[in-house]
């Protein structure tokens, strides 16, 4: 693989996320997010950390800035704190808060890396969540008023927006199973957050566009190519229903204005989307997006399964609790999450069969491994290389078979602080010594800054 591989114009870029990396949540006035709170919460985390110094990114990001400027990156994807904005999630935006954004975006294009800023990548005012979170409608025009003041703030630094990371994530991991902030266990009234969170995506977009006409805006979803483990009627079922909860229920209302009603139907929640996703609603979320980003790491294999066990963890696909989910032999990264580029292909197809032409981009993908600094202080991160290496390979796939993919962002750029596994998993390209903050390129790193230079 080289970069001229890939056709002019297509960007290649890298990505964090706030809570992961900034740290400093005591500073510049900020407030408390839903992750301060579930990571004090005793076993909530792996390791029993929080995110209080991370990578300590809030006073360190001159530095990797420079970082990602000399391995060649083109485009950095961040998330701007909403916490940071507004310390309760409403009222006058914080001046020390945009202050740092505005600094850090004026880094990047002064070194020639495009800012691209998501709007809302999980880390929501404690406030907010204490008035009902993302369960409430509320949240969703608070999330547009936060979104006019940083397009406000901030548009003339930053052109490219995306409204919400994985509202998969936001919704079923952290309002189903509890697995993630804010750690509810609600089953499928977590499809209630769903729709909050796609009509604050709409809501926000209308801001953006509102304040900032020239931005261009889009969001991001975590999707997975779903196969069945045979061909029976039951496992094919059970591929259905995993599809329609981690792709179609947020596909279809953004690309077509419509929630698919076998999932609706599968989540029993049919009469509350009846009652509560109104036409406007739907209007709003299906709005005409400049691009979509796709976070793509692995597939899904299923099969039907038996019921859970009493007692068993509440699921985070409610209304498919009897799905197996089943390894096909493929190698695992350190997350247990096997390995399929060939996957990627076809998630962009299923979005593309929906929108076509309009342009995607992988807005994440990467692999956590178990890293060793050895003597002499290189990581020599084999597995990680190759598998940046043969995801590119599938983006160049993608190209040579006319879908419409504009950019991949790898993730990450460093190691951080990964949500519920604390610091447990490594995903970065660059080492971080938590002890020190020191930052060591890994061999993927070297990779990739030999892959930029062509």
């Amino acid at each position: 693989m080289r970069r001229s591989d890939l056709p002019d114009g297509f960007v290649i870029g890298t990505a964090t996320a706030s809570y992961q990396i900034e740290g400093a949540t005591r500073e510049g006035g900020r407030g408390d997010s839903i992750w301060d709170t579930f990571a004090r919460q005793p076993g909530a985390i792996v390791d029993g950390s929080t995110g209080d110094v991370a990578d300590d990114h809030y006073n360190r990001s001159e530095e990797d800035v420079a970082l990602m400027s000399d391995l060649g990156f083109e485009a950095y994807r961040f998330s701007i704190a909403w916490p940071r904005i507004q310390a309760d999630g409403a009222g006058a935006p914080n001046p020390a808060g945009i202050d740092f954004y505005r600094r850090l975006a004026e880094s990047l294009l002064e070194r020639g890396v495009t800012p691209w800023a998501t709007l809302y990548h999980w880390d929501l005012p404690q406030a907010l969540e204490d008035k009902g979170g993302w369960l409430s409608r509320e949240t969703a025009l608070r999330f547009a008023d936060y979104a006019a003041h940083v397009a406000d703030r901030l548009g003339d630094v930053i052109t490219d927006w995306i409204t919400l990371n994985e509202p998969w994530c936001s919704s079923f991991l952290g309002y189903a199973s509890g697995h993630h902030a804010p750690g509810r266990a609600l089953g499928s009234a977590s499809a209630h957050a769903a729709h909050h969170l796609l009509l604050g995506h709409g809501l926000a977009l209308e801001a953006l566009r509102e304040v900032r006409p020239e931005a261009r805006v889009g969001t991001t979803l975590n999707l997975y190519a779903v196969e069945p483990a045979s061909d029976s009627g039951a496992d094919r079922d059970a591929a259905r229903r995993i599809d329609g909860l981690s792709n179609r229920l947020f596909l279809e209302p953004l690309l077509s204005g419509a929630y698919p009603e076998d999932v609706l139907d599968d989540l029993g929640e049919t009469e509350w989307f009846a009652e509560n996703a109104t036409d406007d609603d739907l209007r709003r979320i299906s709005a005409p997006i400049d691009f979509l980003g796709i976070n793509y790491y692995s597939r899904h294999t299923v099969a039907a399964g038996s019921a859970p066990a009493p007692g068993s963890a509440p699921s985070a696909y409610p209304g498919s609790e009897h799905v197996t989910f089943v390894s096909t032999g493929a190698p695992v990264t350190r997350m247990g999450w096997e390995i399929h580029p060939d996957g990627m292909l076809d998630v962009m197809r299923q979005a593309h069969e929906l929108a076509p032409g309009l342009p995607l981009y992988i807005t994440e993908n990467g692999a956590a491994f178990e890293d060793t600094v050895d003597a002499d202080g290189r990581i020599d991160d084999a597995q990680r290389t190759d598998y940046l290496r043969s995801h590119f390979a599938a983006a160049r796939d993608a190209v040579e078979a006319k879908l419409p993919l504009r950019g991949y962002f790898v993730w990450s750029l460093m190691d951080n602080w990964e949500w519920a596994w604390g610091y447990s998993r490594r995903f970065g390209i660059v080492h971080v010594d938590y002890e020190t903050q020191a930052r060591t390129p890994k061999r993927s790193a070297r990779w990739m800054a030999e892959f930029m230079r062509g």
